[in-house]
């Protein structure tokens, strides 16, 4: 290896090339600055002021003491400041003083990856150990901690405890009882790295961390939550979102920063050669280097050509990313950090803060998709002050291209907004369960005051998933840990991937990305090695894959439809009409296409048969009037080929006006949509129900539009390209589609001479039931219902007898009581007058049991005659058991609910028929009957009967029988 060389000489050598000297479009150095310090408005106790001294800090950076001062008055604070910029002593310097003046207060550290905490335990230990006074302990609690210390940590919580939201959610809110000595004295909330907590998973965090505040405030505390963030354009509202608090932002640094070089590259043939040229010079200059890409896929792939290319560094460079095995993510990390490692290429599962020693270059293969994660992925250079360079090199998609032609605008663009939807519906419900697990609901407190809660509460208490107390204000969940049910990093179930070969679990992947990433033939690669996919199970949730040298990859094909449940807001904007709502989206995977790496041509189709995808998420859409149909219709050009890339345009744009990449939306373009009465351009959140970007890009439609027009009309291409129109994406494989249609109908929408569109928006506001709701009526008709009778019969023989339950049919009747409406009078039959039985019953407009479908028509079934089928019934157990999922005694429903017993039991009545005592069979029918008949009259009059859970809590079953006779 060539002795390390200067970054400088680098860019020289860079511009200089032949090859890729060519390709700089753009290159400035943004300056140095000094630092700025700054005084706290009190000083800190002799401990921590000698410790300072002793770390040979001498005086902290203005960011350190403004947010330390407001932590200090008890207010929560959100510290936005680059990399490296000393907001972990932010927060270690305030808990710190905290225990100085107590020693057994309690501070949660929460980090999104595990590897964040081990690396701040190292960080916080040698702090501590210039900490003068009692020494203070630190613990990580995660899922690598074995389970003999977890119990100890338990019992002796220390200081500072550092995990992760699966752990607060999973480990410590279900079990916040074991936790109590912990809870009671908590003071500080530490959550780093929050501007990761967005879209889905920024939805899961809000409910968990309102959960916690919730538990902690059943301990009577109420702790000072500390945020440290990336730099973004809103992070105390982030971390309002996230959490319900009001948070003060800090976001002007102190700290001192090194000279940075930017270089952009816009190649011809696409940004993976010249990554890779980049990188092997790098190693070759000794010069430590993180290269990140936009896939895993793409990591894995530039991993593999690169060791190809410069085998005496192909132990010097790996890949990294989500889905690896713990411990080969640490061997990684120590590898940077010590040195033996000189190159990485990532994926943004490196772009947080985990110390990986000092780099001196960062090569971005594509756009990341947002200022927040270019300059993040930027910071992870030059950390030690010296000069240091990011090289951005260009793809082919719009959102590139774009970046590229406005370099200037780039570089001093204020960085995005984080967003976060944190009443999602679809993880709203699961954390409501959770929550009422871990503490009954209650309707006065702070949690249950919004009506989004509220609204779900309600469904989820319909559908049997919550359980409302006896008052009807308190709400218990059906299950004891429903957690384990919710995956904070998803919506569904995740699926296994597993090598066929060795039986070894290699990864895993959510189910939504199942189907089209490890689909029947898919190339699947772990650590640079190809997998072919064998088999996909959605029933085991596994993904069978055996290693294959392969010199091809996979693309697939498929299609969506939409249907729109709900229109929130709509507005003019320019010549057209925008709407924002709630939406049905059906993704259907059709097949795949195999591509030869070496040429990028098309080998082959192939089909798949695979379930449909159906989600309720968030979106824009917008239609064009009917004028400029007309007009485009007449011209030389393709109407859905027009429309179609808009769609494509307006997607690979919009990460520009709001925090996404291109894989958090979805899109639909479509001649003729029912619902809007024409052509329809739709734009979805790309997640069930929604993560907020669709809403704020509606807020910002007339930039959309125009800015989509911009970038198709600034290409250089003459029919469509990836870096306009073209989307890697696309189900239907980009086909048809048409750049110029799409200019000449945007052109007219955003024409300021333009007409009002007229006519092609049904006004309807289309509503779909909620498909969680389980039904709870039977099926008579309602208005058919003025005769109902209530029966229950006692028989001869018992179970043992006749052979079992299921040969209910040979118990033969002892008696039969039925009760009718009518008449308001009780009727008695023997097993003689069985045939007059089946007539009263048949004449009656509903039959009212309990069990009735299981046993007594069971044992009506073995004499002639008799038909369940012409007999409509409300069978009262059947409603319990479709509620709760599990059965209910007669017994115990008349206790709870109506405060009266049974007079005897079913082996009473056996013994009585032995005995002869035929009357005291008939009573004891008959009280059943009339118990039977109070349950039906007070679930009628009430909506609900009661029963008491395994915690010996009263809850409802809701039941709906309002429209069976008064």
């Amino acid at each position: 290896m060539e002795k390390k060389t200067d970054i400088n000489e680098y860019i020289r050598a860079l511009k200089g090339s032949d090859r890729l000297g060519r390709q700089v479009v753009y290159h400035t150095v943004l300056p140095g600055k000094t630092a700025d310090f700054a005084e706290p408005e009190k000083p800190f106790p002799e401990n921590i002021q000698a410790m300072i001294q002793n770390l040979g800090i001498g005086r902290l950076y203005e960011h350190q003491t403004r947010a330390l001062d407001r932590v200090r008055s008890g207010s929560h604070v959100a510290v936005a400041t680059p990399t490296a910029s000393g907001k972990s002593l932010v927060y270690n310097l305030s808990v710190l003083e905290t225990l100085s003046a107590d020693s057994n207060s309690k501070a949660l550290y929460v980090f999104p990856l595990k590897a964040l905490a081990q690396d701040q335990l190292r960080h916080f230990r040698w702090l501590a150990a210039k900490f003068q006074g009692r020494p203070p302990t630190a613990r990580i609690y995660d899922g690598d901690t074995p389970a003999r210390l977890r119990k100890r940590i338990r019992e002796a919580p220390p200081n500072i405890l550092l995990t992760n939201p699966e752990m607060i959610h999973l480990s410590i809110l279900p079990y916040h009882h074991q936790w109590a000595a912990f809870l009671k004295r908590l003071q500080i909330v530490v959550v780093d790295e929050i501007h990761v907590y967005r879209g889905i998973l920024g939805a899961h965090i809000a409910q968990v961390f309102r959960r916690l505040r919730r538990i902690c405030a059943f301990y009577g505390v109420s702790p000072t939550f500390v945020f440290c963030s990336a730099t973004v354009g809103n992070p105390g509202q982030h971390a309002e979102q996230l959490t319900g608090l009001t948070v003060e932002p800090v976001i002007r640094s102190g700290a001192p920063q090194g000279r940075r070089h930017i270089v952009f590259l816009n190649p011809p043939e696409g940004p993976i050669q010249p990554a890779i040229q980049l990188l092997i010079a790098a190693l070759h200059r000794g010069l430590k280097t993180i290269v990140f890409t936009q896939s895993r896929k793409l990591a894995e792939l530039i991993t593999v050509w690169t060791r190809r290319r410069a085998e005496k560094f192909a132990n010097k460079v790996s890949v990294y990313r989500a889905g690896l095995m713990p411990q080969e993510r640490r061997d990684i990390e120590a590898g940077l950090a010590t040195g033996d490692l000189l190159g990485v290429i990532s994926t943004s599962a490196l772009e947080l803060g985990i110390d990986i020693g000092d780099l001196d270059l960062c090569i971005l293969v594509g756009y990341p998709g947002s200022l927040v994660a270019t300059w993040q992925r930027g910071g992870r250079v030059g950390r030690n002050g010296k000069d240091s360079a990011l090289i951005l090199i260009a793809g082919e998609d719009a959102l590139d291209q774009y970046v590229i032609r406005n370099p200037a605008e780039f570089v001093r663009t204020a960085p995005e907004a984080v967003v976060v939807n944190p009443y999602n519906r679809e993880v709203l419900s699961r954390h409501l369960i959770c929550a009422a697990a871990e503490l009954p609901l209650e309707n006065p407190e702070p949690m249950m005051r919004h009506q989004p809660v509220m609204a779900e509460v309600v469904s989820l208490t319909r559908a049997g998933e919550l359980l409302a107390g006896r008052e009807g204000d308190t709400y218990y969940s059906a299950r004891r840990f429903p957690h384990r049910d919710v995956d904070l990093r998803g919506i569904g179930n995740r699926f296994r991937i597993i090598d066929e070969q060795t039986g070894r679990i290699i990864g895993e992947i959510d189910h939504f990305r199942a189907f089209k990433e490890t689909h029947p033939g898919a190339v699947y690669l772990h650590r640079g090695v190809s997998h072919v996919v064998k088999s996909l199970n959605t029933e085991t949730r596994t993904v069978k894959v055996t290693e294959s040298v392969v010199d091809y990859y996979t693309r697939i094909r498929s299609f969506e439809t939409t249907d729109i449940i709900e229109i929130i807001e709509e507005k003019h904007v320019l010549n057209t009409h925008m709407y924002f709502g709630k939406i049905s989206v059906t993704e259907q995977v059709t097949g795949y296409e195999v591509w030869r790496i070496r040429d990028h041509r098309r080998m082959d189709m192939v089909d798949l048969d695979l379930p449909p995808l159906v989600f309720e998420t968030e979106g824009l859409w917008f239609t064009v009037p009917v004028g400029i149909q007309g007009r485009t219709e007449s011209e030389p050009f393709d109407w859905l080929g027009g429309i179609h890339a808009i769609e494509h345009a307006a997607i690979g744009i919009l990460p520009l006006l709001v925090l996404a990449d291109r894989n958090d939306l979805g899109g639909l373009s479509t001649l003729y949509h029912p619902q809007v009465g024409g052509a329809a351009v739709f734009i979805y959140d790309g997640i069930p129900g929604g993560a907020g970007l669709s809403l704020q890009a509606f807020h910002q439609g007339d930039d959309l539009i125009k800015k989509t027009l911009d970038v198709i009309e600034n290409c250089p291409c003459r029919s469509g390209c990836p870096s306009c129109v073209h989307s890697p994406k696309c189900g239907s494989g980009n086909r048809p589609m048409d750049k110029n249609g799409a200019r000449f109908i945007l052109h007219r929408l955003v024409d300021p001479a333009g007409h009002e569109p007229v006519g092609y928006l049904k006004k309807q506001r289309p509503q779909i039931a909620s498909s969680r709701a389980r039904p709870l009526n039977c099926g008579a008709k309602p208005n058919r219902v003025r005769h109902f009778g209530v029966f229950d019969i006692e028989t001869q023989r018992s179970a043992r007898e006749v052979g079992g339950w299921y040969r209910a049919d040979r118990m033969k009747i002892s008696c039969a009581v039925v009760y009718d409406s009518r008449t308001d009078a009780y009727r008695e039959y023997m097993e003689d007058q069985v045939p007059r039985l089946v007539r009263h019953l048949e004449q009656l407009d509903l039959v009212v049991g309990f069990n009735v479908k299981r046993f007594d028509y069971q044992v009506l079934s073995g004499y002639n005659g008799f038909d369940a089928t012409k007999v409509a019934t409300l069978d009262i157990l059947e409603h319990v058991y479709r509620y709760l999922g599990f059965r209910l005694s007669l017994n115990h429903l008349a206790k709870v609910t109506l405060g009266m017993e049974k007079s005897a039991d079913g082996l009473q009545a056996l013994k009585w028929w032995k005995e002869g005592r035929i009357r005291e069979i008939v009573t004891y029918c008959r009280k059943d009957v009339e118990i039977t008949l109070r349950l039906f009259s007070f679930g009628k009059k009430n909506g609900y009967l009661l029963f008491e859970n395994k915690a010996g809590k009263i809850a409802r079953i809701p039941v709906d029988w309002s429209f069976y006779p008064k």
